[in-house]
């Protein structure tokens, strides 16, 4: 079996500020220490599961977080950006499950760790088919393109139910519990790191006895509508092949694949700047 782990920095054991993710504040350099710490044991989780290999996707900001010096030997890393699939890079590799490591809530989540969906500066919304999306659903839509389902995710008590609410009864683990968007009662490391280990080892042992949910999928034909944070960003949206104003804030996007939806949101984001 082969494994991707795709990981995030804001559910990661013990972060509950932006300094503590942001790589320009001195805080950086210990959360990105733990980041590394959850994933490790996530690999260790996997493998005693039974995974053969495991690959880890560097998701957060410039996909340079992850400290490959400290990283288990026994995996390999996608790390730098751009990358096609971004933060679920590889999925297309003939991955046969995923675990989602270090997430955090949707936009306007409550009780939900620096609840943002991919820009808490440019993203107000995001709907697919109607629902809204956070950045969980979102990734694992993509994964069920491939058809690849996601068995396990790590974060706070808010992210690990939106992972379920979309994707069924995968594994959680729950390395905070959220208070705010920015207080938590948190879990040290030697307690996390057990939990998230445990959790992906049951998530794989479960992929290997066929027992995991079933791929995310999205029903075609796929309708995107993404609210942007101001009026503004959406009039720079504009210029995007196939886009369509709804109102104020609002554009749409159709597409026929999940793939083509994720590639139309970095698209329009990257237009909003």
């Amino acid at each position: 079996m082969k494994i991707l782990i795709a990981a995030d920095m804001e559910g990661i054991t013990g972060v509950v500020h932006w300094d503590q993710v942001n790589p320009n504040h001195p805080e950086y350099a210990r959360f990105r220490k733990l980041m590394t710490g959850d994933v490790n044991a996530a690999i260790r989780g996997a493998f005693s599961g039974g995974a053969d290999s495991v690959s880890v996707t560097d998701g957060h900001n410039n996909s340079r977080n992850i400290l490959i010096e400290e990283l288990d030997s026994r995996a390999v890393l996608n790390t730098g950006s751009p990358m096609p699939l971004s933060m679920v890079h590889g999925v297309d590799q003939n991955v046969d499950g995923v675990l989602f490591i270090g997430y955090h809530g949707r936009m306007g989540s409550q009780t939900a760790i620096l609840d943002h969906t991919w820009s808490d500066e440019r993203v107000a919304n995001l709907w697919i088919n109607g629902r809204l999306f956070g950045e969980s659903g979102l990734n694992g839509g993509v994964c069920g393109h491939f058809n690849v389902p996601v068995i396990m995710i790590s974060g706070d008590q808010t992210v690990c139910a939106e992972a379920q609410d979309f994707f069924g009864d995968v594994e959680t683990a729950v390395v905070k519990q959220a208070i705010g968007r920015m207080a938590a009662e948190c879990f040290p490391p030697a307690v996390t790191s057990k939990l998230i280990e445990d959790s992906a080892k049951r998530a794989v042992k479960k992929l290997a006895q066929k027992k995991s949910p079933k791929p995310f999928k999205v029903e075609a034909p796929i309708t995107m509508v993404l609210e942007f944070v101001q009026s503004e960003m959406a009039d720079k949206a504009m210029i995007m092949p196939g886009a369509l104003r709804l109102q104020d804030r609002k554009v749409q996007y159709v597409a026929e694949d999940m793939v083509t939806i994720y590639f139309a949101f970095r698209t329009l984001l990257a237009l909003a700047r």
